[in-house]
């Protein structure tokens, strides 16, 4: 019961807290620098995806050992560095093979992913640890 707490809370806190940041607080950076590399319509399906699957693998690599330990900041640790590590394979990998992929973006999207994923990671062990 505890890790499907922790999943629900940590995809929850991920979800809104992403939303905000890809819709509203770094838009404009986003669209300035790589605009003309996105699509008109982002992919639902594929984002959905995405949203579902990314924090089983928060709530294993970081929320889990966090409440084994009983420890927020163990959770809150790796969480950041399982952030860091995805968004890193991420833009790394489109820095190296797309054109005008810009380092600005990979530098501030591997930065987001880290703290975005510490945060879901901690609201996550945060919930779970009350259940």
């Amino acid at each position: 019961m505890k890790l499907v707490a922790a999943y629900f809370a940590t995809l929850a806190v991920f979800v809104v807290v992403d939303f905000i940041w890809l819709g509203f607080v770094a838009r404009d950076f986003y669209r300035s620098s790589i605009g003309h590399l996105m699509a008109e319509n982002f992919n639902i399906p594929a984002a959905i995806v995405f949203y579902l699957v990314y924090p089983i693998g928060v709530v294993i690599f970081a929320v889990s050992p966090g409440l084994d330990a009983g420890n927020l900041a163990k959770a809150a640790i790796l969480g950041l560095a399982f952030g860091f590590f995805a968004y890193a394979t991420y833009d790394l990998t489109n820095l190296a093979t797309l054109r005008d992929w810009p380092i600005g973006i990979t530098l501030a999207d591997i930065a987001w992913g880290s703290i975005l994923t510490a945060t879901a990671a901690t609201a996550g062990f945060a919930i779970a640890s009350r259940v």
